[in-house]
């Protein structure tokens, strides 16, 4: 199949759907400057990555991610609705495969989603470039997120044409946390509201990569189908060390559902996967409610806030991740987890950004004093 007229259409029909989002951007922003417009734009984009992010989780949840077996079109086609005969005809071979009209269009529209944050992202760093001398960052930021976009491209190419390969599907999702937290950095630079606190830049990083660490792991629980792996809880099928295949369960270059040497996955290797997302939990947890705490101590009512986000964001997390294994995976406790995931990044990537702009004012006034005050510095 030649891929190209699918791409030459699919890029129109890109350029349309981001047209709505961009007109109502370039409406409300009617009469502001150029950096106030970006900036805005900069809020547009974060808002529909997660979408992006919770959207995906909700391809994933439901099945969807081969409901159009081909990439970047479906069967070559710019719709569902231009390919419905390819569609009808694998859904009357397996009715309940992964081909059905339902799932080619949730995978299209997670598609279209992905091209339409890719179009934004696009001209918001042609806009950064064109004022890249009024930019409270470097220019070059929004040209690494335009690449980072590629790669997320790539990685959804690869989810689909290597056929839902776990490394592959993990990696896409962090590839999402990942791009979700440089516009979160970008449009905090835009806003430049350093916070002071007792709290280093250090810790905040060390909670934060805690964090994406649990996020892979769940993204493994969830791309190899091992949510339900352990039943109960806190216990795992009614024993504190289950019967596990650690070796077989992280093996990373292997397809989906097989060892690496092509064999089926033992169910032991999937009670290992879900077993250590559980155990790193604590620590992810323990984590997080410490900053919390930490942040609920601190002087400034920005960080006490941030502090609350936190305590709540983790505790719904730990009631989303135990319904799923209480109530065997339903959908909306399993997207609320995901989303959940975002946000959390997404906060401690804000929080980060606001204190290491406060550290890096200190360092600048402590090397150049006269920026202290410089109307003192003219008398």
């Amino acid at each position: 199949m030649n891929d190209l007229p699918s791409m030459i259409k699919l890029a129109a029909l890109a350029l349309v759907v981001a047209s709505l989002p961009l007109s109502w951007w370039w409406l409300r922003q009617r009469g502001a400057s150029t950096r106030a417009r970006l900036a805005a734009l900069t809020v547009l984009t974060t808002f529909l990555t997660f979408d992006l992010i919770v959207f995906g989780a909700f391809t994933r949840l439901t099945d969807s991610g081969l409901g159009c077996p081909d990439w970047p079109g479906c069967y070559g086609q710019a719709s569902p609705l231009a390919a419905r005969a390819d569609i009808h005809a694998a859904e009357q071979v397996l009715p309940d495969g992964p081909v059905t009209w339902a799932k080619a269009w949730i995978e299209m529209i997670h598609r279209y989603l992905a091209m339409t944050v890719g179009v934004l992202i696009m001209v918001a760093a042609a806009v950064g470039w064109r004022i890249r001398r009024e930019l409270p960052h470097s220019p070059w930021w929004g040209f690494a997120t335009l690449a980072w976009v590629i790669v997320q491209g790539l990685f959804g190419k690869y989810t689909v044409t290597w056929k839902l390969y776990p490394a592959i599907v993990t990696a896409h999702l962090l590839g999402g946390i990942v791009l979700l937290g440089l516009l979160v950095l970008q449009h905090e630079s835009f806003r430049d509201r350093p916070l002071q606190l007792r709290i280093r830049t250090g810790l905040i990083a060390t909670v934060l990569v805690l964090l994406v660490i649990q996020i892979a792991l769940g993204g493994w629980v969830s791309t190899n189908y091992a949510v339900l792996a352990c039943s109960g809880f806190p216990s795992c099928n009614g024993q504190w060390w289950p019967p596990m295949d650690f070796a077989q369960g992280f093996a990373i270059a292997r397809e989906l559902g097989h060892t690496a040497d092509g064999r089926l996955l033992p169910f032991e290797a999937l009670v290992a996967v879900h077993w250590v997302h559980r155990a790193f939990a604590v620590v992810a947890i323990a984590a997080v409610l410490g900053l919390a705490w930490r942040l609920w101590h601190e002087d400034e009512p920005a960080a006490r806030r941030y502090g609350a986000m936190l305590a709540v964001l983790v505790l719904a997390q730990f009631a989303s991740g135990l319904t799923n294994v209480v109530l065997d995976w339903p959908i909306v406790a399993a997207l609320f987890h995901s989303a959940g995931a975002a946000a959390m990044a997404g906060v401690l990537t804000s929080l980060w950004a606001r204190r290491h702009q406060a550290e890096s004012s200190r360092r600048t006034s402590a090397t150049v004093p006269w920026r202290v005050n410089p109307a003192a510095s003219a008398r």
